[in-house]
């Protein structure tokens, strides 16, 4: 329940109660305040820190965002510790995904973290997009000659003759991919 007395759903409680604050307030039976304890954290801030050294953003596949919540592989309410092994940095959004809308994170057995779609489907290890220096046009071009990618006055025109394109021939050569 928020301070207002507006319910949450169980999940949206989960996926805040991760890396939250909080307030224990104890009530008597007619909901008159007994006690209000200090604020503690969920996850000790030296936990946090080897969290963050060790994760360096959101472990999402593709995802790879600095500003992150921790997530409890096994949630502390089903027993799970607060310790460096169950936790991972996940963003905002990934964090409610999973929570949420039935994304889940396992561990696989070679100890990487496996990312499934809510139909139980693995999600394929992205790495994040490389971060660029503050002249975009500098990094990609440096990228550009890294790959060995030449870009000339021909790159936007397509190398076709013009035919149709055969769709079948296309869906068959992508299949094995």
């Amino acid at each position: 329940m928020l301070e207002d007395g507006t319910d949450v759903s169980a999940e949206t409680s989960r996926r805040l109660s991760c890396d939250a604050g909080k307030v224990v307030m104890k009530h008597d039976s007619e909901g008159k305040i007994l006690d209000v304890g200090r604020r503690t954290r969920t996850i000790p801030t030296a936990i946090r820190r080897a969290l963050t050294a060790r994760d360096e953003g959101c472990q999402f596949p593709g995802c790879g965002l600095k500003f992150c919540e921790a997530h409890h592989l096994k949630h502390w309410a089903d027993g799970g510790e607060t310790s460096l092994d169950n936790l991972v940095l996940l963003c905002r959004r990934h964090h409610r995904a999973v929570h949420e809308e039935g994304y889940q994170i396992e561990h696989a057995s070679n100890g990487e973290l496996r990312f499934l779609r809510p139909e139980g489907w693995e999600i394929p290890y992205v790495p994040p997009a490389p971060s660029l220096s503050e002249d975009p046009i500098v990094s990609i071009s440096a990228l550009l000659v890294e790959d060995d990618v030449t870009i000339d006055s021909t790159t936007g025109f397509p190398r076709w003759d013009g035919g149709w394109l055969d769709l079948n021939w296309a869906i068959q050569g992508y299949r094995p991919l």
